[in-house]
């Protein structure tokens, strides 16, 4: 399997909002109450909201191909784009999405590494991200790749409000 990385722009947002509704989906609806569900895509996901946040300077979003299929993306905030006020030492990886079909294969694991790269290239002392506290096969994922929690922060799915674990990991500056 092949694939290959590219940084998002202004002319992606529809393939954007697609992959993001599919994967939030597809990981999440069977959790969470349709309504819920329908609430936090609208929100999260419309395109006014997904230019915005690729309009950001301090964000970034990547596309994963596979043959070139989009497979999944990334998206980092750094700055005041960070979810949480951590620093601008800090790096946070908002998003790791992947396509079902796609899972299991190291596209995460590759993503990961490309936001551990950015992040000691601009001198980030720590990337971290919040993980749904349900969500077992990412925390397990994250774990291995060596991220602690540190903390926690709640997630609104919808008017329901859930817990996200946040875990971190330190860069080690070469």
């Amino acid at each position: 399997m092949t694939f290959k990385i590219r940084k998002c722009t202004l002319e992606d947002l529809g393939s954007l909002q697609d992959i993001s509704v599919e994967t939030f989906n597809e990981t999440f609806k069977d959790q969470n109450s349709s309504k819920n569900m329908k609430a936090y895509l609208e929100r999260a996901f419309n395109i006014s909201q997904l230019e915005k946040e690729v309009s950001n300077i301090s964000s970034e979003f990547y596309f994963i191909y596979v043959n070139e299929e989009i497979a999944g993306y990334l998206k980092l905030n750094t700055n005041d784009a960070q979810t949480e006020m951590m620093g601008n030492d800090s790096l946070e990886i908002e998003r790791i999405y992947i396509k079902g079909k796609f899972q299991k294969h190291g596209l995460g694991k590759f993503l990961l590494n490309k936001a551990m790269e950015i992040a000691m290239e601009r001198y980030k002392n720590r990337i971290w991200l919040g993980v749904w506290e349900r969500n077992e096969n990412a925390i397990a994922f994250y774990k291995k790749m060596g991220f602690v929690q540190t903390g926690t922060h709640s997630f609104y799915m919808g008017d329901e409000e859930q817990k996200d674990f946040i875990m971190t990991k330190t860069c080690m500056q070469q």
